[in-house]
């Protein structure tokens, strides 16, 4: 790490202290360097989300129980926000968060998946009025440890992707997306991606803690796919307006991974899968082959083995600007305190560069940002400032934190 600047300023608020750092200079192969912002250095959550909470131009962070106004970073709270500690022997309230205007209103506002299994929820932004935000619950139960807000369809309209299971039936599970129905305050409509599970039969990828999901196309027909670490949900041509369950396809995809993502690695046309790993060393690809009884084979290859442990989070985004997606991800810090391997190490934080040979093989070479910083169980990679370069904010057991892209001239 090559730290070239250093400044500080305290804000007059307890426990917090908005610090920016150069965190990575510009070397002689790559132009991206890094500015770290610690927007608050306490455990506060592991999920993040931005937007413009307060209408005044300028993107703000929120984290589930608060938001950082821009560009003060004062912490102003949505609900009650708890004390979890250093996170050694507890979690947050907010595995996972995103912002979207979910009432049509013009005002966005903020949805939370709290903990697995527990009930999600959206808060209606109060209009640049004081006090807690209004909530709202979404369903009942949100269960697989990376819900995804995305745009399944590809319409431009994100939905919620997760697994849940009936009340009082924890081994019972079912994976669906959500929408809000005519009125957004009542919990929302349950569309379903799979059969819900039988006796004898579960539902891959729905339990409280089932580890991998992604969206993405697999079989390369233009629609999203649904991907859990026992196969793939394919989705059907009527799309959103279909109203059963979609095709399953058995697959080992196996293993305690988080997010799923579909990337040709080898250049030969299909659809591979790129995971983290959640609580495990490791980023690993698995290689889609030819079919087998109707579905592809995968076969598995290892990325970086022994780099960075605990990677619960994945993103793929074109950081340097050269029209391959790069990786980015890091380590959650104390996943689940010091069981994990490497559990101790630091929390780093990387941009994989990805570059193709003639043959159209993608190579993945590390680039570390930060190594105090890391990711949580979800976050967040877009251009927060405005300057055409992409940024990472990112919250978890270390604080929440803002890595804004600085670019050489070349």
């Amino acid at each position: 790490m090559n730290a070239r600047t250093w400044t500080t300023a305290a804000l007059g608020l307890s426990a917090l202290l908005l610090t920016s750092v150069t965190v990575s200079a510009a070397g002689k192969d790559t132009p991206v360097s890094w500015k770290k912002t610690v927007i608050e250095g306490k455990f506060r959550s592991e999920g993040v989300a931005i937007a413009d909470v307060n209408k005044d131009g300028k993107l703000d962070v929120l984290i589930g129980d608060s938001w950082y106004e821009a560009p003060s970073w004062t912490k102003r709270d949505i609900r009650k926000p708890g004390d979890f500690g250093d996170g050694l022997h507890s979690y947050s309230a907010c595995m996972a968060c995103w912002a979207d205007d979910i009432n049509g209103d013009g005002w966005v506002d903020q949805l939370v998946v709290g903990f697995p299994g527990a009930p999600a929820y959206w808060y209606e932004n109060p209009k640049g009025k004081e006090g807690h935000w209004p909530q709202h619950e979404i369903w009942h139960s949100a269960c697989n440890e990376t819900p995804l807000y995305t745009d399944l369809f590809g319409d431009g309209r994100r939905v919620l992707v997760m697994g849940w299971q009936p009340k009082g039936k924890d081994n019972e599970g079912q994976m669906a997306w959500f929408v809000p129905g005519s009125d957004p305050t009542q919990p929302w409509e349950m569309h379903p991606i799979s059969e819900p599970s039988s006796p004898g039969k579960p539902t891959p990828g729905t339990f409280r803690f089932s580890h991998g999901l992604g969206v993405g196309d697999l079989n390369r027909d233009g629609r999203n796919d649904v991907i859990c670490t026992d196969g793939w949900w394919e989705q059907p041509e009527s799309g959103r307006k279909s109203g059963t369950s979609w095709a399953f396809h058995p697959a080992q995809l196996q293993g305690a991974v988080a997010d799923m993502i579909t990337y040709d690695v080898n250049g030969d046309g299909k659809a591979d899968v790129i995971d983290s790993s959640a609580h495990q060393y490791g980023i690993w690809w698995y290689e889609q082959g030819a079919l087998k009884d109707g579905s592809p084979t995968f076969m598995k290859h290892d990325l970086f083995p022994d780099l960075v442990s605990e990677t619960h989070a994945l993103i793929a985004a074109d950081i340097n600007g050269d029209g391959l997606k790069d990786l980015v991800t890091g380590k959650r810090f104390w996943s689940h305190g010091r069981s994990e391997a490497g559990s101790d190490k630091p929390a780093r934080l990387y941009w994989f560069e990805a570059s193709r040979d003639a043959g159209g093989k993608t190579t993945f070479t590390p680039r570390e940002i930060d190594d105090q910083s890391g990711i949580g169980t979800q976050f967040v990679v877009a251009d927060f400032n405005g300057d055409g370069l992409l940024d990472i904010i990112t919250a978890n057991k270390k604080g929440v934190f803002l890595l804004e892209q600085n670019r050489a001239a070349q």
